[in-house]
């Protein structure tokens, strides 16, 4: 497996997509009853193919992912060749970035000391989707990039 199973959640979300899954092997609902009774390992690795497919689907269309934690930002755009990475830090213990009047702060205080600006580019290794589901799994979330638009044009890139 390449990626991560999806969870009992997602494959009941995905239902359908499964069902057609199945159907493209040629697996039909009794045929899937009987594998999973008695060919279980089988049925993992249906489960197992069937998350990678989806997850190289919805890693193929990321274009922004944001990581935000407590005391910095880490905004990105996920180009065809490498990755644009805007980083705000801020040396304030008592803002917290996660919180509605962390970002408040950080509005209203762009121009403060406490705010350190960093803007880098990175270059996929062998396997750009993988590169960006490491950062998923480091808790970055998917977006439509509108903080890092902002900031893109707050810094001038």
């Amino acid at each position: 497996m390449k990626y991560t199973r999806l969870t009992k959640e997602q494959f009941e979300e995905l239902h359908q997509e499964f069902i057609n899954f199945l159907a493209t092997q040629s697996i039909t609902a009794d045929e899937w009853e009987d594998i999973k009774t008695n060919k279980p390992e089988a049925a993992e690795q249906e489960l197992d193919v069937f998350s990678d497919l989806v997850w190289y689907g919805v890693l193929s269309k990321v274009e922004y992912l944001e990581h935000i934690s407590s005391q910095q930002l880490h905004l990105f755009r996920c180009r065809e060749a490498d990755m644009h990475l805007i980083a705000i830090k801020i040396d304030k213990a008592d803002v917290d970035f996660t919180s509605k009047e962390g970002f408040e702060w950080l509005r209203n205080n762009l121009l403060s000391d406490d705010i350190e600006f960093y803007n880098a580019k990175k270059d996929y290794s062998d396997d750009k989707h993988q590169d960006i589901f490491k950062l998923i799994q480091q808790g970055a979330n998917i977006t439509k990039g509108e903080l890092f638009q902002y900031f893109e044009k707050l810094i001038g890139q």
